[in-house]
């Protein structure tokens, strides 16, 4: 059992991902609109402790289960009255146990963390700007290097990203949503706005391992595809090959993929994108705002 536990561990450091331990059973909390709030609040006070702390803060979620490693899907902002909204879509490894605090208490690889970043950003770049960012970890990604090279954790994960988009789309038809999604993540997004409704305009791909297609220009009429990978990330390293199910083909990052091109001045590594003082922190936010000129941005 120690072996198995060290192994995985050891996978998680090397994918630069959260991986910890399974939560405490308890009830399902569907996903929602923000009517969900009081009830997830309620299942969260149950749960105990730190979950019931995240609630006594005033945070809102639209949904809250920690069976298993867990699903949570955050909002920052007011999503009732939100004109630009954010969908944070986080990579292999991410569990509930780590959406606070981030893998090895690195607190900058913490979903929450990067959307109340993103969302600060947001709001000091434009202060008038009606925005909310949603920490989206509704799906069960990847634990590992193995399953992380299929794509059926993707696939899952964008079926269920996608009925939430709608869902959103659906209650606010005049807003414009920007799904980022970070390493296998980016899968995620890629996969689910092919499928999204068109209020669903920009696709943000953070060191994304792949797209579920080889180039941009075969994505969705009217979508557009951003793509950000540091010189530093150990992605690039990944072999741009799919093979009887196995890897993901092009990397969004990859020019011969044709997405357009973030700045990645100030990012280190694989997991600092969104870190504050990260030119691609202020780019994602100028995407979420459409401020960013696409002349610009090639």
């Amino acid at each position: 059992m120690r072996r198995r536990t060290a192994a995985r561990v050891a996978v998680s450091t090397l994918l630069g991902v959260n991986l910890m331990l399974p939560g405490r059973p308890e009830p399902v909390v569907a996903a929602g609109f923000v009517e969900a709030y009081p009830v997830t609040a309620a299942a969260m006070r149950a749960a105990g402790p730190p979950y019931a702390d995240w609630t006594a803060d005033g945070r809102r979620f639209l949904t809250f289960d920690p069976r298993g490693d867990g699903r949570v899907v955050e909002v920052v902002g007011d999503l009732t009255g939100a004109d630009r909204i954010a969908v944070l879509v986080p990579g292999v490894g991410s569990t509930l146990a780590d959406f606070d605090r981030g893998l090895g208490g690195v607190t900058g690889r913490a979903p929450a963390v990067q959307a109340r970043q993103l969302y600060g950003r947001l709001r000091s770049t434009d202060p008038s700007a009606r925005v909310a960012v949603l920490a989206w970890l509704g799906y069960e990604p990847p634990d590992g290097v193995l399953a992380a090279a299929g794509d059926a954790s993707a696939r899952r994960g964008a079926v269920a990203l996608t009925g939430l988009l709608r869902e959103v789309a659906a209650r606010r038809p005049t807003a414009t949503i920007t799904v980022v999604g970070h390493s296998y993540g980016a899968l995620v997004v890629a996969l689910a706005a092919a499928h999204a409704p068109a209020q669903v305009t920009d696709v943000v791909s953070l060191g994304g391992v792949g797209a579920g297609v080889q180039r941009a220009d075969e994505c969705r009429d009217g979508l557009r595809f951003w793509a950000a990978e540091a010189s530093s990330d150990w992605i690039r390293r990944v072999p741009a090959v799919r093979l009887a199910g196995l890897g993901h083909g092009r990397r969004p990052g990859d020019p011969a993929f044709g997405a357009r091109s973030l700045p990645v001045d100030g990012v280190a590594g694989h997991d600092g994108y969104l870190a504050p003082g990260s030119a691609t922190l202020d780019a994602v936010a100028g995407v979420v705002l459409g401020v960013v000129p696409v002349e610009d941005a090639r």
